[in-house]
């Protein structure tokens, strides 16, 4: 048989499959279904793109940066068999739209959730370490985005672009995203946060950045579940009163709390009591504020140690935002609610990279998936999707399995603690060259 036969034959082998179970091993049909339960859009009629065939063409959007959703769709191959061989530019549009952004939203927190309860994370003292920051998102320029989601301005001009402010709750040791939220750019960071407390998980200890002191906002996220910490650096003008010394650096202290919080926090008292850590490192003292009371349990010692995790946070926006959508910071949608559909699918898009990374270092000794490389994990996932077409459904697992020994392989070298870059303040970038005058024409 000519080559030209056997590629025809192959072809025609791989039209015939059209299941999403191919996509199973990285995301559950059930999840899905669950999502669009919950969201409102699960349907039994059977299109040509079904809603299925549009969450996995979202997805692609981050995946396959430098495509059109339409050539993601069909590279993909998640359009169901008909006479013709691909669909309109304008069906794969119109798709998206009857999909909605809740559709997406829901089907990213059954998978963040599951997900997290799945994983056996690294944990501190019986916790798992989560982490609350905020990251915007800058979106076209047309007139309902700046309606929807307003620009920066100052008191002489407005940025040009709408952005989009967004606050992540993390899993530090995975990166795994465990949930979001996101409104126009004048949003505060701490109104978002409040909207995740429901979502945090229990046995568990976040920390802020000193941006989010609010003794409403932390008292409530101590208060709803079972052990859940808090922990963030306070400013040297704090002001305390000291109930209990556990040493000269470590003690019990009562913070009172204003009338302005008490109105909007109806279940914050009128004290609260919180434990206060100080350390100096290299000539400079910092002070962390925390609910782990416990003197026993957690060690003074190393509270103010743990507050260097909470950049890994930032690394996950970085990884999203250059990895993952190749440096393009300004999303590919016109309308604000496709830009919101577009945001789900990037987190979606980034927590199914994660998931698949926890996979591969569970089956490393000591090794946590936050030691593995990204970059090189996304490149191989991205890989995976794109040859998931030409791949017959019996092959999946043995593809699967050769995915997980790839990606355990992309292992880190340790961090050096020793490097530094201080901040330099560079010249400002002139238009036009400037005639530079040495100190002999001067004279």
């Amino acid at each position: 048989m000519s080559l030209e036969s056997q590629l025809a034959n192959t072809f025609r082998s791989c039209n015939t499959f059209h299941h999403f179970d191919k996509y199973s091993d990285i995301l559950s049909p059930e999840l899905i279904q669950q999502g669009f339960e919950q969201a409102g859009v699960a349907t039994v009629r059977r299109r040509r793109l079904p809603l299925e065939a549009v969450l996995w063409s979202v997805v692609g959007m981050s995946l396959f940066r430098q495509q059109s959703v339409w050539d993601i769709a069909n590279q993909l191959d998640i359009v169901l068999p008909d006479k013709r061989r691909f669909v309109a530019p304008s069906a794969v549009v119109q798709a998206r739209q009857r999909l909605g952004e809740e559709g997406v939203k829901q089907v990213f927190k059954k998978m963040a959730a599951h997900s997290y309860q799945s994983s056996n994370f690294e944990t501190w003292c019986g916790l798992n370490l989560l982490s609350v920051d905020g990251v915007v998102w800058r979106t076209k320029d047309t007139l309902e985005n700046h309606q929807e989601f307003k620009a920066q301005r100052n008191q002489s001009s407005e940025n040009i672009y709408p952005k989009v402010r967004m606050v992540c709750l993390m899993e530090l040791t995975s990166h795994q995203l465990i949930d979001s939220a996101f409104s126009d750019y004048r949003t505060s960071e701490m109104s978002l946060a409040e909207e995740l407390i429901e979502q945090t998980p229990d046995q568990s200890l976040t920390i802020f950045d000193k941006g989010y002191y609010s003794l409403g906002l932390l008292n409530r996220w101590n208060k709803v579940g079972q052990e859940r910490h808090w922990m963030l650096p306070v400013r040297k003008d704090f002001q305390y009163d000291v109930v209990h010394k556990y040493s000269q650096s470590d003690a019990i202290v009562a913070i009172k709390t204003s009338p302005q919080a008490r109105k909007k926090f109806s279940d914050l008292p009128e004290i609260i009591e919180a434990r206060l850590v100080s350390k100096v490192i290299k000539g400079k003292e910092y002070q962390v504020l925390t609910s782990m009371r416990d003197g026993l349990r957690f060690p003074g010692e190393d509270i103010v140690e743990l507050y260097r995790y909470r950049w890994e946070i930032e690394l996950g926006y970085r990884e999203m935002k250059q990895t993952l959508l190749d440096s393009e910071y300004t999303l590919r949608s016109k309308r604000p609610d496709m830009v919101r559909q577009e945001l789900w699918g990037i987190l979606l898009a980034y927590n199914l990279i994660r998931q698949v990374m926890t996979k591969a270092a569970s089956n490393l000794d000591s090794v946590c998936p936050n030691q593995l490389s990204f970059t090189s994990s996304a490149m191989a996932v991205t890989q995976y999707f794109a040859a998931l077409p030409l791949t017959s459904p019996g092959k999946l697992p043995k593809h699967y399995e050769v995915l997980l020994q790839q990606i355990s392989m992309f292992i880190l070298p340790p961090r050096r603690d020793d490097r530094n870059y201080p901040r330099w303040v560079k010249l400002k970038p002139k238009k036009y060259a400037t005639n530079r005058k040495n100190a002999s024409q001067l004279n």
